[in-house]
């Protein structure tokens, strides 16, 4: 039962990230996003990983997409900006790396044994063990991201600031 609910939320994910870069209409892309959050959330929990799991649904589908969406209304898009055309390069770069991409997976799968590499041990994935290397072993690198985290939110605030400040001027 597990490899095939693992199979569906893989696909469903898949498929999902597909139409995240063919949508053209932003919102529809950052909803598709949502969906792949989710799968992958509950590939977390397939994997006995339900802190990471909870994360994702928490961080990404919550907070980063509310960001996400943010972004896109500050970017105030309107629909001539929307069309294809005017990124040709990108589509055909993307596509090539796409390409390059499922070559990849294709070649990993190929030597794929199905076999496990190593075994969980009895705390994995529970909060108290990533707590524990978290606050001990990376506690540095921990505070340099929530100060970066920091550094970004005063910056996107001085920058609509200072796009708001030029609107009323007009």
């Amino acid at each position: 039962m597990g490899a095939v609910l693992f199979y569906i939320f893989a696909v469903v994910a898949v498929l999902a990230a597909f139409l995240v870069i063919t949508f053209r209409n932003p919102i529809n892309s950052a909803l598709s996003m949502v969906v792949c959050f989710f799968c992958l959330a509950a590939l977390y929990v397939l994997l006995s990983a339900h802190l990471i799991a909870i994360l994702q649904i928490l961080v990404y589908a919550g907070a980063i997409m509310v960001l996400v969406l943010f972004v896109i209304m500050l970017m105030n898009l309107r629909d001539w900006e929307l069309r294809w055309g005017k990124f040709r390069w990108f589509k055909v770069f993307g596509f090539v790396l796409a390409g390059l991409l499922l070559i990849e997976g294709i070649h990993f799968l190929k030597g794929y044994t199905g076999q496990p590499t190593a075994e969980l041990s009895e705390g994995f994935g529970t909060v108290e063990a990533v707590g524990t290397v978290l606050f001990s072993k990376y506690l540095l690198p921990f505070e340099m991201v929530s100060i970066l985290l920091l550094i970004g939110i005063v910056g996107a605030v001085v920058l609509t600031k200072k796009k708001i400040k030029e609107e009323e001027k007009e």
